[in-house]
């Protein structure tokens, strides 16, 4: 990815105040102080259309069929990346704690799916949605984020892109996390709850 697309993911996220400073605890358990909200960004179309066609340049080469999500943080940047590719836009959600397509959702045998996410720490949800994409017969082509925070490899099946991928957040341990020694007040920000 061009220093000049990175760029301009970064000042529309900052344009949209989506990285936030403070201390945070993350969906994965583990703290931060850095924070991507990517519905702050994903609530103005203009720039989720952006973000969308950004990610979509990365998979054109790919000949995607489909484009796959997981509820709910991947809905709106996978429905631009499939608005994009000109190709249809679906997403796993969690059924009895596991990920499954529901709502009459399907993949077929042989058909080439893109996993889309907004934001990867651990890429928990991604690997569930990929068991999904596998389990359907379907080929899966590759990942893409508007942002990974990841510190450790993630091990993913395909390839993957990010928007974001140079700006690895900082993220701890609780028990080991300074900001909790210097006694900052913690935020759960986000929609899911934390993993034990």
């Amino acid at each position: 990815m061009s220093t000049a697309t990175t760029q301009r993911a970064v000042d529309l996220m900052l344009q949209a105040g989506a990285l936030m400073k403070g201390h945070f605890r993350l969906t994965s358990g583990l703290h931060s102080d850095e924070y991507c909200q990517c519905a702050k960004v994903l609530e103005r179309p203009e720039i989720a259309g952006e973000l969308g066609q950004m990610l979509a340049d990365r998979f054109r080469d790919e000949k995607v069929d489909v484009v796959v999500s997981p509820a709910i943080g991947g809905i709106v940047i996978g429905y631009e990346v499939a608005r994009a590719l000109g190709v249809r836009a679906i997403w796993a959600e969690r059924d009895g704690g596991s990920m499954t397509l529901k709502r009459g959702f399907r993949l077929t045998q042989g058909e080439r799916a893109l996993i889309i996410e907004d934001v990867v720490t651990t890429g928990g949800s991604v690997k569930e949605v990929a068991a999904v994409v596998a389990d359907s017969g379907a080929d899966l082509v590759g990942f893409g984020f508007i942002m990974d925070r990841s510190r450790e490899p993630m091990n993913l099946p395909a390839r993957t892109e990010a928007l974001l991928e140079g700006r690895k957040m900082k993220t701890y341990q609780p028990d080991d996390c300074p900001l909790c020694s210097e006694g900052i007040p913690i935020e759960k920000p986000g929609s899911r709850p934390v993993q034990s």
